[in-house]
């Protein structure tokens, strides 16, 4: 009995041991990254298709050899639109799953939320959604627009006779910090252009904001003071409610035009476009672009979409923060490359002047002393198709300024990351 017994611990303890070896060899085969985006909540509408990318992209990464010799493993949470959640999932990311690396968030409250526990543990974030600038930290790595790379040029175009030659602006947001912040910049340059505070409109609403009926007439009144804009930074499900009512109220581009900044094709999807017609969005990408890179970034994704049976396959379209997201993945993996190595320190040493021939039509690299990329700026009116035509782009790719010059004392702030 006794005799029986030890055999049958000495068995256990064989089959435990082979187990930890096999667990222990996969960890060593695979490197961990984290996806941290919101696939419920008042967010899911924009984030769910920058978690698919990012799954597109690493199964293109593994297809094609892995990193380092090792296939990447997502680690996929859902922090629901929530900025504590965001806090708590980042965490549990970094300290419980050990990620090399995390793409994720959208708002500029979740980013702030997850901030201080990417400082804590030294971790690695790739923010793929433009965003106010006021930020720069050695942690995170900023592959959306910066205000001088979409905010300053859309109102700047607005301005302009071909924009419309704007004397009135409304600057209707959701209220948090990315658009208090960003219409704190741009109410300092209309300053700068002559506009008083008289003939600049500021509404907020909270998130998931459905009833834009009473604003919209209160943006009809506002016009009929002088030739008026509207710049919307409203962000996540709010947008279906708000193009809907515009279309109800009879507000074409024509009369008022809007420019978003958080509105893409993906957000189009849902609302009846023809009335649509003719306002505008601000982006460093439009699915529109012609140029063979983009041609296979489309053709890419469309073919994932459908093999993984994602929801409306059929009708799948691409944007700004995927392609963002995209190209934050691309250049971690050649940043590891040149490192040799997934360790924060290095690649954060590694990943200046980075650079990958992007959907945009253009090179687009990590600023070599700041954690920005240099990016087009395009602006774009709406098709019936939901799709953009660009009436208005730069020359080529121009560089961040993570501080306004708008804002009094930013003159004296540096754009470098600042060191450990």
């Amino acid at each position: 009995m006794q005799r029986r017994f030890i055999l049958k611990q000495l068995t256990v303890a064989g089959i435990l041991a082979t187990s930890g070896l096999t667990l222990s060899a996969h960890a060593q085969d695979t490197i961990k990254v984290g996806i941290l985006h919101s696939l419920t909540g008042t967010m899911a509408i924009s984030e769910t298709a920058l978690k698919d990318v990012a799954l597109m992209t690493i199964d293109e990464i593994n297809a094609s050899g892995g990193v380092l010799g090792k296939k990447l493993e997502a680690v996929v949470v859902d922090p629901a639109s929530s900025e504590p959640l965001f806090a708590e999932k980042a965490r549990e990311l970094l300290a419980k799953e050990k990620v090399a690396v995390v793409f994720g968030n959208w708002t500029s409250a979740s980013r702030k939320a997850v901030l201080p526990v990417f400082k804590e543990l030294n971790g690695l974030l790739f923010y793929p959604v433009q965003y106010e600038g006021e930020e720069l930290e050695r942690n995170v790595f900023y592959t959306g627009a910066a205000p001088n790379q979409q905010a300053i040029p859309a109102v700047e175009y607005l301005l302009s006779e071909d924009g419309g030659g704007a004397k009135r602006f409304v600057l209707l947001g959701t209220d948090y910090v990315y658009p208090r912040t960003t219409n704190k910049i741009l109410r300092a340059f209309l300053h700068s252009k002559g506009i008083t505070d008289a003939n600049i409109m500021e509404v907020y609403t909270p998130f998931g904001h459905a009833d834009y009926q009473t604003i919209i007439a209160d943006i009809k009144r506002f016009a009929a003071g002088g030739p008026t804009a509207v710049v919307s930074t409203i962000n996540g499900d709010s947008n279906v409610p708000f193009y809907k009512e515009l279309g109800n109220a009879g507000l074409k581009a024509t009369d008022v035009p809007v420019v978003a900044f958080s509105v893409g094709e993906e957000e189009l999807r849902g609302v009846d476009t023809k009335p649509l017609v003719g306002h505008l969005a601000a982006w460093n990408y439009f699915q529109s672009i012609d140029n063979p890179t983009n041609a296979a970034f489309i053709s890419k994704w469309k073919a994932y979409a459908k093999a993984k049976n994602l929801p409306k396959a059929e009708s799948v379209v691409t944007n700004d923060p995927m392609e963002a997201t995209y190209i934050g993945i691309n250049l971690w993996k050649q940043a590891v490359e040149k490192a040799g190595s997934t360790e924060v320190d290095k690649v954060i040493a590694a990943i200046g002047g980075q650079s990958i021939a992007s959907p945009s039509g253009y090179t687009v690299k990590f600023d070599e002393s700041n954690h920005h990329l240099h990016k087009p700026v395009y602006i774009g009116e709406i098709r019936e198709d939901g799709q953009f035509d660009v009436v208005w782009k730069t020359d080529g790719p121009i560089r961040a300024q993570p501080w306004s010059p708008y804002l009094p004392g930013n003159e004296k702030k540096s754009d470098k990351a600042p060191a450990k």
